[in-house]
């Protein structure tokens, strides 16, 4: 029997295989998946045209406790504005930029809800 642990691991991993294919099927490259600096781990990097977009992908199996996105919250925010800047640096980017929330709710059908330029 799965644990409750590797249930919500894999719920995770499926929202964030459905964003991305979500976000290539929008017009974006996909240039970095779970890139971790620090204590920070951005879900996806992506590009279109001359932005570069980090998105945060949260996923529930129901909206019965509240919808995804609102479990972003401001810790989470500046840590990854920390891992963004990091990558900002070590790739020279040297355009615009963009943080995303995707929210996934895994209700038949899936709801994928885009929310581009959630915060700064």
């Amino acid at each position: 029997m799965a644990s409750p642990i590797n249930n919500h691991i894999r719920t995770g991993q499926l929202g964030e295989s459905m964003a991305q294919l979500y976000m290539q099927e929008q017009g974006y490259t996909i240039l970095e998946k779970n890139y971790r600096y620090k204590r920070a781990e951005i879900d996806i990097i992506a590009r279109k045209g001359t932005l570069l977009v980090f998105v945060e992908v949260k996923t529930r199996t129901t909206d019965t406790f509240g919808f995804p996105e609102e479990a972003v919250g401001s810790k989470k925010e500046k840590l990854l504005v920390n891992a963004a800047e990091e990558f900002i640096v070590v790739t020279g980017w040297e355009q615009d930029v963009r943080f995303d929330i995707i929210s996934v709710t895994l209700t038949t059908p899936p709801a994928i809800v885009h929310f581009e330029d959630a915060f700064h």
